[in-house]
């Protein structure tokens, strides 16, 4: 008896990123996996009267993206959040605070909580307090850019406690004042400031909590994001995963969400990696790769340790202000005693690092442990790595690490500039030695807070060179052609998760997770590069997100809580209409 495939795609064109088989215009979907690839009429023959038929319409088909560094736990109050994300002008953005302001009901606040960027907007400025002001005049406002900076209103800043201890201030932490002295409600910060400051706001309920990762995922699979690893969250796991453990269970996780783990704020333990591995084989006993979601392959997946290891080692990434240099005696010491314990356990793990002056000894540590105790193949990566340089580069790649690397020069390149200068930008990061390089690589958005969580903007950041105020940030001797930048948010990424047999091609054996394209991304001139999303994505053999001629394909996104969500009425990435 004749058993068809589940799922047919035709009249595609098909990026495989398979060497075999590099294009075809059709394949087979069965048990969640692709199991043929090829024309359309050998394809299609392997139908039967229960399999789901689509045309394509001649769209281009890519291998779903991998973005292998955001945070999507910390998003749990996502409906609560107005987001700039893509707003094209300032005046429009603050139009959306005051139509905002008017339905937050009393006792909430109206927030912007990052992932935008001053020289995104037409005016290619930061708003002003008194526009904040005058756009919500008796509510409680926060906005937040990046974890460079915040503007508080006097509601805000009265909830805060600005000027008292009740405020979390950290080292670095600067309150702007008038010439009166009296604060204007601009804040200049560190991430744990900003980090804090969210729980001293009102908290979505679990209901909401669901109800914003729903909202979350559906934005991620409107870009063709198939696969999401969560760099950690405030809130650890077992207990903090809540949400994902709830939609994985109803089969509406519709992301593959392999993750990584830190035990935040837990003081029963002498540091994070001690509190960690307690965590995991003791409270909440997971081992590496294991996969908890009882439906889908990879669906909730632990990953190891990191992205922080200790908080005095982490040096942030606010390009608006110097490098925070780390004390090198610091990071070698701690680095050897912490890296040591994970690598007796078998314990995967990834460590921020922004500036090159910091990956040196945090390199010197590793080389020692590795001489001590062998890494043995144990996956690692340096997340960000900004200005690691060429010799930097080679101690990873002989270590056996990779190099996770991210898109916020896109956004923030333009004050990448105003700080270290032109010429330091146009090479930062090293994007063509490192592609030359042949080290595990990937790009990610460290999204939601730190940058955008459109990987487009990436993509065409390094292929155009051009940050989105339009402006030249990287040299044309370090831009990568259209088909590598994509290997980054694809191939690249299943490297750190342990998937590179499994995910980021189109070929048999490999995980049915693909997007059509609304715009050829082979074809389109340079400057439409940012501007892609998808129209079809597909995540384990099923449809999750469709628009234009595939919208009655798509699953209902069930309707956003609280009523007066932002989400509700403006949606996550900015729309024309």
């Amino acid at each position: 008896m004749f058993v068809g495939a589940d799922l047919i795609v035709y009249n595609a064109k098909i990026t495989t990123q398979s060497q075999s088989q590099p294009q075809a215009s059709a394949l087979a979907v069965k048990r969640g996996r692709i199991y043929a690839v090829g024309i359309d009429a050998e394809i299609l023959s392997l139908k039967d009267n229960n399999t789901k038929l689509i045309d394509a319409n001649g769209r281009r088909l890519i291998p779903g993206l991998n973005d292998a560094h955001t945070h999507i736990l910390s998003e749990r109050s996502f409906n609560y959040n107005v987001r700039w994300e893509g707003v094209p002008t300032l005046q429009r953005a603050l139009e959306m605070l005051s139509e905002q302001a008017k339905r937050t009901p009393e006792g909430q606040w109206v927030k912007v909580i990052g992932g935008w960027s001053p020289y995104q907007f037409k005016e290619n400025r930061l708003p002003t307090m008194d526009e904040l002001k005058k756009a919500v005049p008796d509510r409680p406002l926060i906005v937040q850019y990046a974890y460079n900076q915040a503007f508080l209103n006097e509601l805000a800043m009265k909830a805060f406690g600005v000027g008292t201890d009740q405020f979390p201030g950290m080292p670095g932490t600067e309150f702007e004042k008038d010439k009166e002295g009296h604060y204007t409600g601009i804040v200049h910060s560190y991430t744990f400031t900003f980090i804090s400051l969210e729980y001293l706001v009102p908290q979505a309920s679990f209901e909401e909590q669901v109800s914003s990762i729903t909202n979350v995922v559906h934005e991620l699979n409107r870009f063709g994001i198939t696969t999401a690893l969560d760099a950690a969250a405030a809130s650890g796991y077992a207990q903090g995963h809540a949400p994902i453990d709830f939609l994985a269970k109803e089969n509406r996780l519709n992301i593959r969400f392999p993750f990584i783990d830190i035990q935040f704020g837990d003081v029963s333990a002498p540091t994070m990696v001690d509190a960690e591995i307690n965590a995991i084989t003791k409270r909440s006993p997971i081992s590496p790769r294991e996969n908890v979601d009882p439906t889908m392959a990879h669906g909730h997946e632990y990953e190891g340790t990191g992205e922080m290891l200790r908080l005095v080692l982490h040096d942030h990434e606010n390009f608006d202000k110097p490098a925070i240099i780390v004390n090198k005696d610091s990071m070698r010491l701690y680095i050897k005693e912490d890296v040591t314990k994970l690598v007796k356990k078998r314990i995967p793990f990834r460590m921020h690092i922004s500036y090159n002056e910091n990956i040196t000894p945090f390199l010197d540590a590793l080389e020692e442990v590795n001489q001590k105790i062998p890494l043995d193949g144990l996956r690692w990566s340096i997340e960000h790595a900004e200005t690691i340089t060429p010799e930097n580069i080679a101690r990873v790649k002989k270590l056996g690490g990779g190099i996770a690397l991210d898109g916020k020069m896109a956004l923030h390149g333009d004050g990448f500039i105003k700080t270290y200068s032109r010429e330091k930008a146009l090479q930062t990061p090293r994007l063509r030695l490192l592609v030359d390089s042949d080290i595990p690589l990937a790009m990610t958005t460290d999204a939601f807070r730190a940058s955008s969580f459109n990987p487009w903007t990436s993509i065409s950041w390094m292929i155009t060179g051009k940050s989105v105020s339009g402006s030249e940030i990287l040299a044309k001797n370090n831009r990568l052609i259209r088909d590598e930048a994509l290997k980054l948010f694809t191939i690249g990424p299943a490297w750190f998760e342990h998937q590179e047999d499994e995910n980021g091609r189109i070929a048999p054996g490999y995980l049915a997770d693909f997007a059509l394209l609304n715009k050829d991304f082979f074809a389109v001139p340079d400057n439409e590069i940012k501007s892609i999303s998808s129209v079809l994505t597909i995540v384990d053999g099923r449809v999750v997100f469709g628009t234009q001629e595939f919208g009655n394909l798509s699953p209902k996104l069930p309707e956003t809580i609280p009523s007066w969500s932002p989400v509700k009425y403006f949606g996550g990435y900015y729309r024309e209409n």
